[in-house]
């Protein structure tokens, strides 16, 4: 079983947009290739929208070079690019965007949900793009709540959401580049649950909220200690050993995320994410004399 390598927290919050508050749970800036292929999470709310009739949320802004996830979980959000990909992502949905050779998008509430105001909760997700994908056309997923699998639990321990993936039979609905397992869990308090992840893949649990304690590595003792972990707590696992095991103290929901890393550098500069600098200068001067927006998108239900 996985040890705990880690907790990572960052308690600075702050707005985008009309975002507000959001978490910076991590970025590759930060953690740079430990926690590769992702990139960085924000946590977006939970926060109140007063009720408006002016749309609120994130104008247009270019990407290229990854791929956005944004996981609803209240609130309902309106997406719009450039490659013609878009719509409306309700509790429950989940948006992934391939920005790859680039696209320029907003994010809005949408005009429902500003007209009536209410809570909303989100959780976005960068995941970086091999080398060999980073210049391929753009591609949208609307990923519908209906169409992602809940396997509930036994003994009622609670439940997995396979978002991308496979966890035992069932396969999440994400067409992704490469092999990556990304879960929305919820395991109910006093419950002990394991999740798959293979020896020298890159594991990351991020807790929304609840409370939860994971093996720590015993140092050549022979009893297993643990670690707690709580509130907005990332926990990096290490790379050895196969599966993780979590025991929850409180009622937990769960951002579970563990990937093949990749072995290529990192250059990111605000809204792009490349292997070299060059490559960085070359999406500003694409953007600067129009040259950006290279392909039209297919949209992926």
């Amino acid at each position: 079983m996985k040890t705990l390598a880690f907790i990572h927290r960052n308690d600075t919050r702050f707005s985008v947009g009309d975002f507000s508050p959001v978490l910076s749970v991590f970025s590759h800036y930060e953690l740079g290739n430990t926690v590769s292929p992702f990139l960085l999470l924000d946590h977006l709310g939970p926060g109140r929208l007063k009720p408006n009739s002016i749309l609120k949320g994130v104008s247009e802004h270019p990407h290229r070079g990854f791929e956005t996830v944004t996981i609803m979980f209240q609130g309902e959000l309106e997406h719009r690019d450039s490659s013609g990909g878009g719509g409306i992502i309700s509790a429950g949905d989940v948006q992934w965007m391939t920005a790859a050779s680039g696209v320029i998008h907003k994010e809005i509430f949408s005009q429902n949900f500003a007209k009536q105001g209410g809570v909303f909760e989100m959780l976005q997700l960068w995941v970086n793009l091999p080398a060999k994908d980073k210049m391929n056309p753009p591609r949208y997923q609307s990923l519908q709540d209906a169409n992602i699998p809940k396997v509930m639990l036994e003994h009622d321990a609670g439940y997995i959401r396979v978002i991308a993936g496979r966890y035992k039979e069932y396969m999440g609905p994400a067409k992704v580049h490469s092999p990556l397992h990304v879960y929305d869990v919820f395991v109910k308090q006093g419950h002990t649950i394991q999740l798959p992840a293979k020896s020298g893949d890159t594991t990351m649990l991020y807790m929304r909220s609840g409370r939860a304690k994971l093996p720590q590595d015993d140092h050549g003792t022979s009893e297993t200690s643990h670690e707690e972990w709580d509130d907005h707590g990332l926990a990096v696992m290490s790379n050895l050993q196969e599966d993780v095991e979590i025991t929850a103290l409180r009622d937990s929901h769960i951002l579970y995320l563990s990937a093949t890393p990749f072995h290529e550098p990192i250059n990111g500069h605000g809204p792009f994410v490349m292997n070299t600098y060059d490559e960085i200068l070359e999406a500003f001067d694409d953007i600067k004399t129009g040259n950006f927006i290279r392909y039209k998108a297919i949209e992926t239900e």
